[in-house]
């Protein structure tokens, strides 16, 4: 799906309707409460889009990034954020940023239109040094049939299991935390909004949106391992003096 200045303009004009803000400030009450954003904290927001939750996070104190594959999109945000965000593009499976270079790195509403998820998510876990924070549209919820009819094949749909298994393939020991929100059809808010902040919200696997973290635990590994094992000295329980060290995730 190509992301033009027509667009962006629509993607900003849906959060100014009611329907809109109600359904922002649902999804932005979830990531506070999962993700707990600490001022002074370097954030990227993968596939940043116009800014919005660009904004959020600077307004919460962090130091904030952007990334996106559009140039419409990224143009948009700069317009909101100006010099209180650095800005980028590029593709969320192949991100420009040294190892563990933010403390925190966000993709919501992202995977939903890259072509590799997985890799994506491997992405995000090499350039964060603390936690991550996964946001998408949940394929078991009454938005999801909406949504994939409007956008048809350019939209990828998951659940809360398939997100978390291709989180445990890269970080096999994390701890995941979600929760989701949004629980009745779009056109029942904010009418509902009664209805719906009764619903309990952690992991319950039934919202629209979907919210999920988990720290970027890291082991250290020797390389002196398989130096070890093809010169035949591990099983004398000898060491490699001077062997160097890396960081696996």
């Amino acid at each position: 799906m190509v992301f033009d200045e027509n667009t962006a303009r629509s993607y900003d004009d849906w959060f100014k309707s009611p329907i809109g803000r109600y359904v922002d400030t649902r999804g932005k009450k979830l990531i506070l409460d999962l993700l707990a954003p600490r001022e002074g904290e370097r954030l990227l927001d993968v596939g940043c889009k116009t800014g919005n939750h660009l904004l959020f996070f600077r307004r919460a104190g962090c130091d904030v990034t952007g990334i996106d594959s559009s140039l419409s999109m990224l143009e948009a945000a700069r317009k909101k954020l100006g010099n209180r965000a650095d800005f980028h593009s590029g593709s969320p499976e192949d991100l420009p940023f040294s190892d563990n270079e933010f403390d925190v790195v966000t993709l919501i509403n992202c995977l939903e239109f890259v072509d590799n998820p997985q890799k994506a998510i491997e992405e995000a876990i090499r350039v964060s040094r603390e936690r991550v924070f996964i946001g998408f549209l949940n394929k078991y919820s009454f938005i999801a049939a909406q949504a994939m009819g409007i956008f048809r094949s350019s939209l990828h749909n998951f659940s809360i299991w398939e997100i978390n298994n291709m989180v445990k393939s890269v970080l096999s020991g994390t701890s995941v935390q979600w929760g989701s929100v949004i629980f009745l059809p779009l056109s029942w808010y904010p009418f509902a909004a009664g209805i719906e902040e009764c619903i309990p919200v952690i992991k319950n696997p039934f919202g629209s949106f979907v919210g999920l973290t988990f720290p970027v635990v890291y082991t250290q590994r020797t390389i002196q391992d398989p130096i070890q094992n093809s010169l035949k000295v591990g099983a004398a329980g000898g060491h490699l003096p001077g062997a160097a060290r890396e960081m696996k995730k």
